[in-house]
């Protein structure tokens, strides 16, 4: 028999009550999420940070679908699962689990417990803890989805951009497993974790354009766009005239379309999609050792507004985790 769980009727969680400065996040005390139809009930225990919620909390990203305040932001999350969808459904009370919601739809991650939809939610991999279970689901998913329709494969040639970031550290993995060349960018100081990650090539951005060592690829994983040195549209002059670029950074290239085009090349964004069928794959990979999560550092929920700003310094390497409970 699954445990039961006596539930409290508040709960701690890290809100906004306006969008701002990392400073307008700040802790308070919320009614629990009402699971409905199949979503499940889950006591987190800890939440990763992506760019898309510093996004969010500074009134970009998805911050115009806010439909009321205070909001809970936060997608990714481990923990326990405290309600199950019906009876004898396949994840029960006391299983751990992980995976990523869509806020704001639904509430986020930067609370004691989350209500998700069984879809969005899997087992944990066994070989990790909650916190580096918590900063896999939505970097993970955006990394493979981002590698598969670059059609990374025995023969292909990837440049990947940022990539000892969150997003950028799993598609160097996800892409060596596929078969694929890699290139990656980064800071001199993580050069060598890159090449511990399976990277064939390391460039370092600071003293070298990667143009000038470059060229004739078959994709590039763009996580930048331009917002910086122009990287995106530098990136298409790599490409093979059958090449592909994909982007995923929330309005980091508002022009890519039309620069593609005019470069005669193909480029496209990518939107995350919280399935909890690729993530299994994911986990599978993880529970081997095949593949490895980094964090960069572990804050308490109270200090999330510390979190939010080393985030937006730009420099990390791999997640960064928050510890709720």
């Amino acid at each position: 028999m699954a445990p039961e769980f006596e539930l409290p009727q508040t709960m701690r969680a890290l809100v906004i009550d306006e969008t701002g400065a990392p400073e307008v996040l700040h802790l308070a005390d919320r009614m629990l999420p009402r699971p409905i139809v199949d979503e499940v009930l889950v006591k987190v225990i800890a939440a990763g940070l992506n760019p898309i919620d510093a996004k969010t909390r500074s009134g970009k990203g998805v911050a115009a679908a806010i439909e009321s305040y205070p909001a809970i932001l936060g997608n990714d999350f481990s923990g326990i699962v405290v309600r199950a969808a019906f009876e004898a459904a396949p994840l029960q009370p006391g299983d751990a689990v992980y995976g990523m919601g869509r806020v704001p739809r639904i509430g986020g991650s930067f609370a004691e417990y989350v209500a998700v939809s069984s879809l969005s939610v899997t087992r944990k991999p066994a070989r990790l803890s909650h916190a580096e279970a918590a900063a896999v689901p939505l970097a993970a998913l955006t990394a493979w989805g981002m590698v598969k329709l670059a059609g990374a494969a025995p023969g292909q040639r990837m440049l990947v951009h940022a990539a000892s970031g969150g997003v950028g550290h799993f598609a160097v993995q996800f892409a060596r497993v596929l078969g694929a060349h890699v290139t990656a960018t980064a800071s001199t100081r993580n050069l060598d974790f890159l090449r511990e990650l399976g990277a064939d090539e390391v460039i370092d951005y600071t003293t070298t354009r990667f143009e000038d060592v470059v060229h004739d690829l078959n994709s590039v994983i763009d996580l930048i766009g331009n917002v910086h040195d122009n990287t995106g549209t530098r990136s298409l002059a790599v490409l093979r005239p059958d090449g592909l670029l994909v982007n995923a950074p929330t309005g980091s290239w508002p022009t890519m379309a039309a620069d593609a085009a005019a470069a005669g090349r193909r480029a496209t964004g990518f939107k995350v999609s919280p399935d909890a069928r690729v993530l299994d794959e994911i986990s599978a990979l993880l529970d081997a050792g095949i593949v490895r999560v980094h964090i960069d550092s572990v804050f308490d929920l109270a200090d999330g507004a510390a979190a939010h700003r080393l985030l937006e310094e730009g420099h990390t390497r791999g997640k960064i985790v928050l510890r709720v409970s």
